[in-house]
């Protein structure tokens, strides 16, 4: 299948992404961001493990870094699962990018998998709240971590992902505000979006990379929905 038919059949985040951007595009911001930049082409991710598992790898470091650790993990471990996963000695994991720290929180996620005690089908039946809250039940997955999850692989429609660094800078860009804001400063300007948030800040960040002549990153296909 050649590119052009995949980026045809390729799902976008978050779920009703025409009918956000539409009701958002009336405000001058995101109308001149749709103008200059395109509207967000974002994929989607699968609801699982190697999903969560990648947004335990972008904690603290760059997405294309944290992508590229990923794709050395899924070469070293086909498939990726929680038992073959569990079976990767430390200087495995090392070699692949985890931290110790990391190490500990996708060690503790597996067997929580593999054992039955976390189940992703219940999380995706879960309403916004309910599902932060499980995710953030996970050793390692803080509000941010949870919040990107419920965007990516959830495809939920109204989250705002105030500590997310780029988000940050992509709204103080087009808002022209005289510093980045910090997460408690960002948070309540995204109420003005509700119920569309996730969509406002796809275009924050389509924002953010398009000043930069950046892309999102590839992923492993495997985690793209």
């Amino acid at each position: 299948m050649n590119r052009a038919i995949l980026q045809d059949v390729a799902i976008y985040a978050p779920h009703r992404l025409a009918d956000g951007i539409a009701a958002l595009a009336v405000e001058p911001v995101f109308a001149g961001i749709l103008a200059k930049a395109g509207p967000p082409r974002f994929r989607r991710r699968r609801n699982g493990f190697a999903t969560l598992l990648h947004i335990i790898l972008e904690q603290q470091v760059s997405i294309d870094a944290a992508a590229a650790m990923h794709r050395r993990l899924s070469d070293t471990c086909r498939p990726l699962v929680p038992e073959r996963f569990l079976a990767l000695d430390d200087a495995t994991l090392r070699a692949c990018g985890f931290s110790r720290q990391k190490m500990g929180y996708a060690r503790s996620l597996a067997e929580k998998v593999a054992c039955g005690a976390f189940d992703f089908d219940r999380l995706a039946e879960a309403d916004d709240a309910m599902a932060e809250a499980i995710l953030r039940a996970l050793p390692g997955i803080g509000r941010w971590s949870a919040e990107v999850y419920l965007i990516f692989a959830l495809g939920r429609a109204d989250v705002w992902p105030a500590a997310d660094l780029g988000l940050q800078i992509g709204v103080r860009e087009e808002l022209a505000l005289a510093a980045r804001p910090s997460e408690p400063e960002l948070r309540p300007l995204g109420e003005a979006w509700r119920p569309w948030r996730t969509v406002a800040a796809c275009l924050f960040w389509q924002s953010y990379l398009h000043k930069r002549k950046r892309t999102p990153p590839v992923l492993s296909q495997e985690l793209y929905a």
